[in-house]
């Protein structure tokens, strides 16, 4: 016995009745908009009915509409909640002007807190503190790319949690900030102690001499550092965060540079000032180094047990230590360079460009992996969009020159990077900041680094995090730390390269002093 199709056609001949086919769903992970059901018509025969849904969350859905571009596919939406009260208006489409638009300011303001903690080290690079326990200078890559590592995945973190509707409520909105400072805090104790012994095994390897009260001093210096930073700063992304939401501004194009405008140049005066003052008390260090790193690590239950209240961070917590230990240990190889180059005569200048050329790249790259992330956030669950395949080997035309939004924004970021360094230049320059003179081959050397330096991160954060959605991995809390200690990495070797390059042919004019 079969059905007869009749009735059906009927309806769709006089438009009382649905179309053959049904629309499911608007895209990858969102509620579907319709449904079938099946009723008895007056001759018996079965009649599909269309039951219309409204979606749970049509304002989130108009957001992600606009984020991801989908302009075709968002013509429904519109019209399914005219039952509702007024929406707030929907975000406006990202062009590359509006992008470019929105990230220019934050850029700048973090390229210039680079370089005010360029002009920091440049200026501590003399104190005692640094002179006799030269392990210091290990350390400040390490700790600048801890900023990276939390509060810029703190950033990204939270921005998607944003953009995808998980911080509406003030009940989920609490559970995010106290889950999420609590995380950071035990991070930021964990890898501060693990940095201090990479400064110390670093130290200790070429030179072969290990001094126990400087190991305790990096010690304290470093975890104080770390915990007081993370603190700060974490306070103000949350705050970046909630007040970009509110103005309507995308939190992925504004959030990870302000992490970074004040956040190299907290982290260094703390840096300085901690172990300057820890440095002051060495007659005492068998009793105060020991106390102050008892102080820090009896605080990490109190954190633990914050962190795993919230489903969040609860994952992330146990998970989501390898990429900041690696990125750590990465940074720390960064800190090498500049610990050998910065008393070398032939390098002056290294102190105070170093942390602008690696803010301005771990910035850059920060805010293009937490677009790509949020863009497969709309579309599912990590490893479970088979749409958005991880790429194994992506063309560098696909990354730079494809139509899509998140070629777009590779392309107004990595276009960002030569005015930009041209400003911090001019700007180190009027300061007298560097102890160099500013020649037209230097300008080319530097900015070549600092273009090839982002041009290859942006092409990494392109493969890494789509490779590690398809693994199931959330690039939010992954991808993030190893970029930008890549980009530390990076952004020291090709610069100490630049400067040694320099040296060879005779174009550095320096005057060196204190």
């Amino acid at each position: 016995m079969s059905s007869k199709p009749e009735p059906k056609e009927a309806h769709q001949l006089n438009g009382t009745g649905p179309t053959p086919s049904t629309c499911s769903s608007d895209g990858p992970g969102r509620e579907p908009l319709a449904g079938t059901s099946e009723f008895l018509g007056p001759d018996g025969a079965g009649v599909e009915v269309v039951v219309i849904e409204s979606r749970a969350n049509a304002k989130g859905v108009r957001e992600e509409d606009a984020l991801l571009e989908n302009g075709s596919q968002s013509n429904e939406s519109d019209d399914v909640s005219s039952d509702r009260g007024p929406a707030p208006p929907s975000p406006l489409k990202e062009t590359s002007f509006s992008i470019g638009l929105q990230v220019l300011f934050p850029f700048l303001l973090a390229g210039f807190g680079t370089v005010a903690a360029g002009m920091v080290l440049d200026i501590v690079q003399h104190w005692e503190v640094f002179q006799k326990v030269t392990e210091v200078f290990i350390l400040v890559p390490a700790l600048l790319g801890l900023k990276g590592n939390l509060e810029m995945t703190l950033a990204s973190r939270l921005s998607t949690a944003a953009n995808i509707g998980h911080m509406d409520t003030p009940k989920e909105l609490w559970r995010m900030i106290t889950g999420n400072m609590a995380l950071i805090q035990v991070q930021a104790t964990v890898v501060g102690f693990l940095a201090s012994i990479a400064a110390v095994v670093f130290g200790w390897i070429p030179d072969g001499h290990f001094s126990i009260p400087h190991a305790f001093l990096l010690c304290a210096s470093s975890v104080a550092t770390a915990f007081i930073a993370s603190l700060v700063l974490g306070m103000i992304m949350i705050g970046v965060i909630i007040g970009s939401r509110k103005i309507g501004i995308n939190p992925d194009n504004v959030a990870t540079p302000i992490a970074a405008s004040l956040g190299d140049l907290i982290t260094l005066a703390l840096l300085s000032g901690i172990s300057w003052g820890l440095y002051l008390e060495r007659d005492d260090w068998q009793y105060i180094y020991p106390l102050v790193c008892a102080f820090f690590v009896a605080l990490l239950p109190v954190w633990v047990v914050l962190a795993r209240r919230s489903p969040a961070t609860r994952e992330v917590l146990y998970s989501g230590w390898e990429p900041v230990i690696i990125a750590m240990a990465i940074s720390s190889v960064g800190g090498l360079i500049l610990d050998k180059t910065v008393s070398d005569p032939n390098f002056a200048g290294m102190a105070v460009f170093t942390p602008v050329i690696n803010g301005v790249g771990g910035n850059l790259v920060a805010v293009q992996a937490s677009r790509i992330s949020t863009f497969l956030h709309m579309n599912g669950m990590p490893g479970e969009n088979s749409e958005q395949a991880p790429r194994r080997c992506p063309s560098p035309c696909t990354t730079f020159f494809s139509p899509d939004v998140n070629s777009r924004s590779a392309r107004v970021l990595f276009l960002l990077v030569a005015p930009g360094h041209l400003v911090f230049l001019y700007t180190i320059s009027c300061m007298q900041g560097g102890h160099t003179t500013l020649t037209l081959i230097f300008i080319v050397f530097y900015m070549t680094a600092a273009l090839l330096q982002v041009l290859i991160l942006l092409y990494i954060a392109d493969w890494m995090v789509h490779w590690m959605w398809g693994r199931g991995l959330d690039p939010d809390n992954f991808s993030i730390p190893y970029l930008t200690a890549l980009g530390d990495l990076l952004g020291t070797g090709l610069l100490a390269l630049s400067f040694h390059v320099l040296w060879l042919i005779g174009d550095r004019d320096t005057d060196v002093g204190d």
